[in-house]
């Protein structure tokens, strides 16, 4: 073995007598020369010897060579003129790919829509919709074909393994510039393949109108003049058409795993409907033998029976009216022809369901309208929804109805926690406030949020007891509801409510925000009809009390103010002022009320609480209605003060209780102030206790 230095003295021979150690590359070894380039190629022939200019001709002593250099150049010349073209037309393809990848990615944006591609020549007309049309249902994962067009009809048949939707439509080429295509029917079938049961197959009228309605109005959409048109309104009418499609396909992979008992994901949804309309028909003619005869004001039905029913609204599925504020009743009022419902089933109300439902599903839709829709979700079911917990005796909550026996009508949705969808995926019915994120929730009191917790879980709040006091600037509902964008809670809003025939002075309103945080309702996990009937019970309470806050503009106090609006006071004082003073006879500027809710302490594991009201386990719930409580001075001469009293109460005639103490000497009709407040004038009666006559 050599020593360190031993081994050098050897290499240093070694490399005397020209041997090397072995290196990575041999020592010929040259880097690679860069590839040919269209100058390099062409700068061969751009020397001055390329080519003799005294030997281009055939009867030179070497013609052939010039000959060989010039199809040389030429094939050069086509070789650069080819690689040119290759390189603007891998350009132009790149451009184009890296324009569809951008405009794909921002059409799948949430929230924002892109206007529909709408052909110029309205003779390409049938044959794009078609086209979109087969796109639709393919994207949803459905089989498509198309029938061509014969005697002025074509049909477009969309399918799943269970689902079938066969699509007829009619084409009036009348006038060949300007073709009209429409739907003439809609039939959908759907049967198990390979089943054995007897009612294998069956269809849905409901559902074919949906369809047909979602069809014709993004026909009717894409088919008006160029003024008119709107593409953007044509791709929202678009996207929900395929949302819809997707929907379906949903239930059509829940069928299929299930087999002979599959067809119950298509069938409830109508025979619950059905069921639930005809309890809302009875109890709107209870209302109306009680006071309204035979057509019972919208408003009315809504506070005093369970939400109204509207299958296929929005969805494949059913929503539910909650509530409606006293601006978007009368405007829907006014705006609506008389009721002439030819189902006997339905209930007779004061708006017209054809009406209802333009409006309902109109975009925007109307301010003041809270509409919650029964859903499969794809999400997995939550904990407390295992089947052993599915107690109906305590997820219930007792309902208001003016029909006795309306506590005892169930429907349990089809559990989807076995039937699993594509790659495992689970689904969850719930009920969404917010028609797919298209809209806002609606904002909860804390309170009532644990209300609805009570409902869709009986156990919840019993192992955990909390303060439910809101700690300075972490604010509450009432500035998520008024002031959402506030970084700082005020402890009071403020308002000005003017009368308005200028009969009374106007009244500055000062709410007291509670100390109660709020949260926003988005969806809730459900699994019965009872659930459903519970929830929107609080909801609706919520609701009246945010429509009545919002009847106001409310103004943080002490943020923002500016001096110049406040009035300057009088300097002179005439003779006549004092005596009016002396005889208090004098007129306020404005008649100072305060405006106070009543606190609703519960207790709760996720959202708190200060008692042991959850042992209820919901019951005691319906008797915490939500109260405004307005205390303004007497009139002159009269010291003390007014109390009044405003509540929801689905017992009274028109959903409303007032009550006053104090207005000594004022003849108050507590009917007709409770219909002030039922128009939304709950703040305007506290005029009455002040004024005689008023």
């Amino acid at each position: 073995m050599y020593s360190s230095l031993a081994y050098s003295a050897i290499a240093r021979r070694a490399s005397s007598h020209g041997i090397s150690r072995m290196s990575s590359q041999p020592p010929e070894a040259k880097a690679a020369l860069p590839s040919a380039t269209v100058l390099s190629a062409i700068q061969q022939f751009a020397a001055q010897d390329a080519f003799t200019s005294d030997s281009l001709h055939p009867f030179a002593l070497t013609p052939d060579d010039n000959i060989a250099s010039l199809r040389k150049l030429l094939d050069t010349a086509n070789q650069a003129a080819l690689s040119q073209q290759t390189n603007i037309s891998y350009a132009v393809q790149q451009a184009d790919q890296n324009v569809r990848h951008v405009v794909q990615s921002l059409r799948k944006r949430v929230g924002i829509t892109f206007g529909e591609d709408i052909p110029l020549e309205r003779t390409q007309l049938p044959e794009w919709f078609m086209k979109r049309l087969l796109d639709w249902g393919t994207s949803a994962g459905m089989e498509a074909f198309n029938d061509p067009e014969r005697d002025g009809h074509s049909t477009v048949v969309l399918g799943g393994k269970v689902l079938v939707v066969d699509i007829d439509f009619s084409i009036n080429r009348t006038h060949p510039e300007k073709p009209v295509i429409d739907v003439a029917t809609c039939k959908t079938a759907y049967a198990i393949p390979n089943s054995t049961a007897t009612s294998s197959t069956g269809n849905s009228i409901s559902l074919d109108g949906f369809l047909a309605d979602a069809i014709r109005a993004f026909l009717n959409e894409v088919q008006k003049d160029d003024a008119e048109r709107d593409t953007v309104e044509a791709a929202r009418l678009g996207r929900l058409l395929s949302d819809h499609f997707a929907y379906l396909m949903k239930l059509d992979h829940l069928a299929l795993s299930e087999g002979d008992g599959g067809l119950r994901w298509f069938n409830f949804i109508d025979r619950m409907s059905l069921e639930v309309e005809k309890l809302a028909g009875s109890e709107a003619d209870a209302i109306g033998r009680q006071e309204y005869g035979s057509a019972v004001p919208l408003d009315i039905f809504l506070v005093r029976s369970h939400a109204l029913p509207l299958p296929y609204l929005t969805t494949p599925s059913i929503s539910f009216l909650t509530y409606l504020s006293p601006l978007a009743y009368l405007t829907l009022l006014r705006t609506s022809s008389p009721s002439k419902s030819t189902t006997s089933h339905l209930p007779k109300l004061d708006i017209s369901f054809n009406h209802l439902r333009t409006a309902l599903t109109s975009h925007p839709r109307p301010p003041g309208a809270t509409l919650a829709t029964l859903v499969l979700s794809p999400t997995a079911p939550p904990a407390y929804h295992a089947d052993s917990m599915s107690m109906s005796a305590l997820d219930t909550r007792l309902s208001s109805s003016a029909v006795p026996n309306a506590a005892e009508m169930e429907h349990v949705f089809p559990a989807a926690r076995e039937a699993q969808g594509p790659q495992g995926q689970q689904f969850t019915w719930i009920l969404d406030f917010t028609d797919g994120g298209k809209h806002p929730g609606v904002v909860m009191s804390k309170s009532r949020m644990h209300d609805i917790e009570v409902v869709v879980n009986p156990f919840s709040g019993l192992d955990h007891i909390e303060s439910g006091q809101v700690s300075y600037g972490t604010g509450s509902w009432v500035d998520l509801l008024l002031n959402p964008q506030a970084f700082v809670s005020p402890e009071r809003y403020t308002a000005i409510y003017t009368s308005p025939t200028s009969a009374h002075p106007p009244l500055q309103l000062r709410l007291t925000t509670p100390n109660e945080p709020g949260f926003v309702l988005e969806a809730v996990p459900v699994r019965t009809l009872k659930e459903v009937w519970g929830i929107l019970e609080i909801v609706r309470e919520q609701c009246w009390l945010n429509e009545t806050l919002r009847s106001c503009q409310w103004v943080p106090e002490g943020l923002n103010q500016d001096p110049s609006s406040e009035e300057p006071d009088d300097t002179t004082v005439t003779d006549d002022d004092l005596q009016a003073v002396l005889k208090g006879t004098v007129q306020p500027r404005k008649i100072p009320v305060n405006v106070s809710l009543q606190s609703q302490p519960h207790s709760d594991a996720l959202f708190g609480g200060a008692d042991m009201d959850a042992f209820s386990l919901g019951g005691t719930t319906s008797q915490r209605r939500p109260v405004i409580v307005m205390t303004t001075p007497e009139r002159p001469q009269i010291s003390g003060l007014v109390e009044i009293r405003v509540s929801f109460d689905p017992g009274r005639p028109r959903g409303v209780a007032v009550g006053v103490n104090g207005a000594m000497g004022v003849d108050l009709r507590l009917d007709a102030m409770e219909e002030v407040c039922r128009r939304g004038g709950a703040v305007w009666v506290a005029w009455e206790g002040v004024e005689e006559g008023a």
